[in-house]
């Protein structure tokens, strides 16, 4: 115990339980308030904790951990890593420079190079707010600045996503772009202000400043809809509604309503 630093230190095979969460390290300390709490353990070498809720599995690891006894608040530093397993299997898992997870509301908060891969989506990102719930299952990810989805072979861009693993349903705001493959591996790319994806469905709404390019046509209006072949789950019909215009080499067409077949690929304006 340093009575000038008011803490109490740590050294050799250090294993510390605080609730569910486990801590294995080789040094640690612990912030000792003047009423003689002990408040924030500090643990240093590459720590390793986890904790485990029913089937589910949640491992951190990090250069530094740091854990508020009082909050119930957890901050990994340098290289942060959590992992959460479901049985013997990885469902998400989070990469940022910095990461603070809240025992108690279940939400972390990443910073810095922020790359989660849940299921058989990739992220990247400034920012991220994950929701978990009381089990571990996660209910929301928030993406923030400069954000990047992948999925298979489909892209999207934006400033702000927001997806719900429970609905399967993403939105993004802010300069957005997606690239979809379509069947015959060609690119359909859509840029607006706000687009919303179904992933069940497989389904693209843009709004606002809409504007899409598919091999030699170009498309722009108001507000467009994506579906895909029901055989083959790939984009295939747009449909702008508001007054649009498509391109095709020297026609410019104006209307209403535009209908875009991918393949066979074909158009009709009303």
């Amino acid at each position: 115990f340093s009575e000038e630093d008011s803490k109490i230190k740590f050294n050799g095979n250090v294993k510390v339980s605080i609730g569910d969460l486990k801590v294995v390290v080789e040094s640690a300390d612990v912030n000792v308030t003047n009423d003689q709490k002990l408040d924030t353990a500090t643990f240093y070498d590459k720590p390793y904790a986890v904790e485990v809720n029913a089937n589910k599995k949640r491992e951190v690891k990090a250069n530094i951990l740091q854990v508020s006894l009082i909050n119930k608040t957890v901050r990994a530093e340098g290289n942060a890593q959590s992992v959460i397993t479901e049985g013997n299997t990885p469902i998400v898992v989070i990469n940022a420079d910095e990461q603070e997870y809240d025992t108690k509301s279940n939400v972390m908060v990443a910073n810095g190079s922020v790359e989660i891969q849940y299921k058989d989506i990739q992220t990247l990102s400034d920012k991220a707010v994950i929701i978990a719930d009381p089990k571990g299952g996660l209910k929301k990810i928030d993406l923030v600045g400069n954000a990047r989805v992948k999925q298979e072979q489909n892209t999207s861009e934006g400033h702000h996503f927001i997806y719900n693993p429970i609905t399967e349903e993403m939105s993004v705001s802010g300069n957005t772009k997606t690239i979809a493959i379509t069947e015959d591996g060609k690119k359909l790319t859509i840029h607006s202000d706000f687009q919303q994806y179904n992933k069940k469905q497989n389904s693209y709404v843009g709004n606002g400043h809409v504007k899409i390019w598919f091999d030699e046509y170009y498309a722009q209006g108001p507000k467009v809809s994506v579906f895909p072949n029901p055989q083959t789950g790939k984009p295939n019909e747009v449909y702008f509604i508001g007054r649009s215009k498509i391109v095709q080499t020297d026609k410019d067409i104006i209307a209403d309503k535009i209908k875009m077949t991918l393949d066979p690929k074909d158009f009709e304006a009303e």
